[in-house]
């Protein structure tokens, strides 16, 4: 069978799958809808939580952006790793304890403001949105190609999908998805990396596989043959870096702090029922990570070699049918420059001078194959000849990873209106089906607006991605830390604090990733010289957390502390002591 109708049963099946779930677990009250009832098993939410956690950013566009940013690329693996360990050690255990159901509540209610939990709803929203496009985009990649359908209308197809679970199932639906969706994902991602590793080197283990010798005899190990492939095309070795050590120290504590902002996951842990629990779906998840995580620098160093070997210096008419799909796509794109019939990939930008002589000597006129980050996962299967229901499988596994975050951050949108904004502001006394109502209506609005970002996404998905975490690290890290560590902050310095940092991170985004304020998207290459401090936008948010603590611990010296019971509610939550069920009051 070809790959079309591999990826029609393969997909179809997994789309059934969830359906059914959702279907056999819908909610019925809004304790289900936001937090699945508080009766999940550690095993069922490690799993849910590991699926929340690793998007289509992990699954689709972290492999590929290591792929071609090679050492500079692990910046998003150690960033999402390590914010994940903070997040399950140093806020979870104490964010339950506490017992809210959502990062806006526990900031309205321990910094007894409506103003804070206003701020915080906004805040929500502008991270979920954010990160929500990056998903919507990774759907729609995965859809073009595999079903032959353009990019919006797979973002259209998405959205139906993911609503229908989403709205009908809420948390309990979307816990028992995620737990299918795991099993599909890290399978799909798994099987690939493997049956290459074994192509390549002849090692079953891809991270082993990685750092061996090749399996032509020569006895050349795998990442010194890249370096040599990288190096002959103008890029700078593979294993180099070329960022700078502070860009690279800045993305990487932004990503860590805005993992442990991220709304969508410090929800999971009020699903299971007691601290405990907690902890130990916070230790599985982590177990599971670390499956995916730990292969996918192997994955891009086999995508990376495959591809070079496979398209430069070849005639173009001799291109398998892979490349020619995802011509159709438009994420791959060939312009033949020099009109040899041949695909000339090359770093035209080299600051190697004698290499770009030597370039055009040869009557090369500038590199002919642009290749979006976001392909080389899915692509990986095709490139390497392997069969076509693997190629299939890793289209599932994308669609899966995608769907199951896209599904966690819906729910924070519409739990932040529904719950924080309806319930606790503007209507106090509404009923408990009015509010169930109220949140399935905001997550029908909230996809269609996510919908629309996925047809005109800001960026690759991993960089949309990597400034939601920006965006999250420059308002709710601080006023989370603070709230739990710090019984003297009050809500003057915890509002003014998240004002600063998310208008100072919006601003820096606006500025240096779209141009706004100095001739749009054309402008953005001219404006790196420019950076602050020479930290990308994708690192900025390191800046904007700083700046948000300082503002809220100087406006907390000159205001009021907060009140003797809420200092008593701080202490309380850092006393290791078992806790009840997650309460709403």
């Amino acid at each position: 069978m070809d790959v079309q109708t591999w990826t029609y049963i393969i997909v179809g099946a997994s789309f059934a799958l969830y359906i059914g779930i959702a279907i056999w677990s819908r909610a019925g009250s809004t304790k289900e809808f936001y937090v699945a009832g508080g009766g999940v098993s550690p095993l069922a939410n490690g799993m849910a939580t590991a699926a929340d956690w690793m998007s289509a950013a992990s699954f689709i566009s972290m492999a590929g952006i290591i792929s071609f940013a090679g050492y500079d690329g692990a910046t998003y693996l150690m960033g999402w790793t390590g914010g994940y360990v903070l997040l399950a050690l140093l806020l979870a255990p104490y964010l339950r304890k506490f017992g809210k159901f959502t990062v806006p509540d526990f900031i309205g209610d321990r910094y007894y403001s409506k103003t804070a939990r206003s701020v915080a709803v906004i805040c929500a929203l502008i991270v979920s949105f954010t990160y929500v496009a990056g998903q919507m985009r990774g759907v729609g990649v995965v859809f073009s190609r595999f079903l032959e359908v353009d990019i919006n209308t797979g973002v259209i197809i998405g959205m139906i999908i993911v609503l229908f679970y989403a709205v009908l199932g809420g948390m309990k639906g979307i816990t028992y998805t995620q737990v299918a969706q795991y099993c599909v994902l890290i399978f799909a991602f798994m099987v690939p990396a493997i049956f290459i590793s074994i192509q390549m080197t002849g090692n079953p283990v891809p991270q082993l596989g990685m750092g061996g010798t090749v399996a032509d005899g020569s006895g050349t190990y795998l990442l010194d043959k890249l370096n040599g492939l990288s190096t002959e095309l103008g890029f700078s070795e593979y294993t180099d870096g070329s960022k700078s050590l502070t860009d690279v120290f800045a993305i990487t504590l932004a990503l860590m702090v805005g993992t442990a902002g991220l709304p969508h996951v410090i929800v999971r842990f009020f699903t299971v029922k007691k601290v405990k629990d907690a902890r130990k779906s916070a230790g599985l998840a982590l177990l599971f990570i670390a499956i995916l995580y730990t292969t996918a620098p192997a994955v891009a160093v086999f995508a990376r070699t495959n591809l070079i070997e496979t398209v430069s210096d070849k005639e173009y008419a001799t291109m398998p049918a892979w490349f020619k799909n995802w011509e159709k796509t438009g994420l791959l794109k060939y312009e033949d420059k020099n009109q040899d019939g041949k695909i000339q990939y090359y770093n035209e930008k080299s600051k190697n001078e004698e290499f770009l002589a030597a370039a055009e000597e040869k009557g090369l006129k500038g590199n002919e194959l642009t290749i979006d980050n976001d392909i080389m996962v899915l692509a990986n299967p095709e490139i390497a000849q392997l069969p076509n229901w693997v190629i299939a499988l890793v289209a599932a596994g994308g669609l899966a990873a995608a769907l199951s975050t896209a599904a966690g951050l819906l729910l924070v949108i519409s739990s932040s209106v529904s719950h924080d904004l309806i319930k606790k502001m503007v209507k106090p006394d509404i009923s408990e089906k009015g509010e169930l109502i109220a949140a399935r209506l905001s997550a029908v609005v909230a996809v269609c607006i996510a919908g629309y970002f996925g047809i005109n996404p800001p960026g690759f998905v991993a960089a949309v991605v990597a400034l939601a975490f920006g965006l999250a690290a420059a308002s709710f890290f601080p006023a989370i830390i603070l709230g739990i560590f710090y019984k003297r902050m009050n809500k003057e310095g915890a509002v003014g604090g998240m004002v600063v940092g998310l208008a100072l991170m919006l601003f820096y985004m606006l500025k240096f990733k779209f141009g706004i304020f100095d001739g749009g998207q054309e402008a953005v290459e001219s404006l790196k010289p420019d950076w602050w401090f020479g930290i990308s936008p994708e690192g900025f948010g390191t800046i904007a957390m700083i700046v948000n603590f300082a503002v809220a611990i100087i406006i907390n010296q000159f205001t009021p502390p907060p009140p003797q019971d809420v200092q008593e509610i701080v202490e309380n939550i850092r006393i290791p002591s078992g806790a009840g069920e997650a309460v709403d009051h």
